[in-house]
């Protein structure tokens, strides 16, 4: 008992170690904190208020879309009742002697009066009880005045709201990569594999995917570069563009002398120092917006000498079937223990002679029971 709770205990410990080292987030979000303020000094994002409006949080939103309303409602009341004050209206109603002197508004004796006025007025409910007569100019400019502002306010809280409702980062939690990453040999070649799956049937049209390795590295010069940038390309058996990302599918990179996980072997993997960045861009088929998803592995996430389970099969009946509990489910395969044992051609010949089990996405659609399955490892 004492070991599993010791055990939980350094688990934890180790995942926070994770989630505080990470640059981006499993879920997109990128982990970086601006340390000036030279661009608030400037009004760098008053100046570019719309997306500055889009990209804050909906409390703040909820919070200005009331103030917006309330305030044009409270500064307008207080014009009409200085009108009113001005040409003697609440004059006229204290005395009854000068009751036939004309008013500007009717109905307006006191603020609270004026501000249930200025509201009637802007949302154009118009109770009947309080109305203009006419007879002053200055209502009549400041009624259009009011109209005018009331429906640019209803423009722009409307578009605002429409906005964050409908932007493209929202599709984006519909795509889902694996918890973790394998390496394994595929088609005869030494590969990291990472799967993603449509949770939608709508598809994202043009997708593309790349990836970027992150890494601290010391140039010739001795100069230290943090999160120096890799290219890092992924490819399925369709390709780099334009998938059919209809089901789920496995992205891999082959291993080769130019690929950056080449001077990695198995035992030394999760010493390593770096952060793999997979990106999928793409237009929704439904929307016709562009987004971009984004999730990060770790070295500790990156599994070597396993693969993943199959997720495609074709039942009995004809159709085919998707089984996403095995999304991010492993089993161990045969590897070698590194890319150049890999490429040392004796050792390539003795590795492509052992058996591999092949058709990890179930190429040929066959009726699969996943129950068979043998020495499988819960993903994570």
């Amino acid at each position: 008992m004492f070991q599993f709770i010791r055990k939980q205990i350094h688990n934890h410990l180790v995942e926070r170690k994770i989630r505080r080292t990470r640059f981006v987030t499993k879920d997109g979000h990128c982990n970086i904190k601006f340390g000036t303020t030279e661009y608030h000094n400037h009004f760098a994002f008053l100046m570019d208020f719309w997306t500055t409006f889009v990209e804050i949080h909906w409390c703040f939103v909820i919070v200005l879309f009331a103030a917006a309303f309330t305030g044009s409602w409270f500064i307008f009341g207080l014009l009409w009742y200085s009108l009113a004050k001005n040409n003697g209206d609440l004059e006229v109603l204290q005395n009854s002697s000068e009751s036939q002197r004309i008013k500007c508004i009717e109905n307006i004796n006191s603020l609270t009066t004026a501000f249930l006025y200025s509201l009637e007025t802007q949302t154009t409910i118009g109770y009947g009880g309080r109305a203009l007569t006419g007879h002053c100019p200055g209502t009549v400019a400041l009624l259009i005045i009011q109209s005018l502002m009331g429906a640019i306010i209803n423009c722009f809280m409307c578009g605002l709201i429409l906005a964050k409702i409908s932007l493209p980062k929202r599709r984006a939690k519909t795509v889902t990569f694996s918890e973790t990453a394998v390496i394994c040999l595929w088609k005869g070649n030494l590969c990291l594999q990472i799967r993603v799956a449509n949770l939608r049937k709508t598809l994202l049209i043009g997708s593309h995917i790349y990836g970027k390795l992150l890494r601290t590295t010391i140039t010739p010069e001795g100069e230290t570069i943090i999160l120096d940038q890799v290219n890092i390309d992924f490819l399925v058996d369709a390709g780099k563009d334009n998938l059919f990302f209809v089901c789920p599918l496995t992205l891999y990179h082959v291993i080769d002398k130019s690929s950056p996980f080449s001077e990695m072997a198995a035992d030394t993997l999760q010493q390593q120092d770096f952060e793999l960045v997979v990106f999928l861009d793409g237009t929704a088929e439904s929307t016709s917006l562009s987004c971009q998803v984004r999730t990060s592995y770790l070295p500790q996430e990156i599994k070597w000498g396993y693969s993943f389970l199959p997720v495609i099969s074709r039942t009995k009946g004809g159709k085919y079937r998707v089984d996403l509990s095995n999304f991010s489910k492993t089993e161990p395969a045969a590897t070698p223990h590194c890319a150049c044992c890999f490429h040392n051609e004796h050792n390539k010949e003795l590795t492509l002679h052992q058996h591999v089990r092949e058709g990890i996405d179930n190429l040929g659609f066959d009726v699969i029971d996943l129950q068979d399955s043998v020495d499988v490892t819960e993903k994570g």
